[in-house]
């Protein structure tokens, strides 16, 4: 039988004035999109520990959910733990090889909030 639970539940990180920019920038996604990346972090959360191709590490505590959109597009969501929760921090369309630096130091600022 299937294991129903979630291994790691998601919640967005929340800036001081209450907003949520992760989730807020899923919605900003069409239909299809928001949907292939809600399916992603889904994996994640019923299926962690999960490595790649759907969840790889970073560096200093963070994590990425990896999602491939259409048009070739590549997703990520950076994500860390925090009470026992995957906290999504940042989110972006990947448009090079390597994580831009700008936005791990935005996730680590993030982190450095949340935990």
């Amino acid at each position: 039988m299937m294991d129903r639970t979630k291994k790691l539940p998601a919640r967005f990180y929340v800036t001081p004035a209450g907003i949520r920019p992760v989730r807020e920038w899923i919605l900003s996604l069409s239909d299809a999109d928001r949907h292939t990346i809600g399916k992603d972090i889904q994996k994640v959360e019923f299926g962690w520990p999960l490595g790649r191709p759907h969840c790889a590490p970073l560096s200093k505590g963070l994590w990425e959910v990896r999602s491939n959109l259409s048009g070739n597009r590549i997703a990520r969501v950076i994500f860390c733990m925090g009470d026992g929760c995957m906290i999504l921090l940042h989110a972006f369309i990947k448009k090079s090889q390597a994580t831009p630096q700008p936005d791990l130091d935005l996730a680590l600022k993030r982190k450095r909030e949340v935990t």
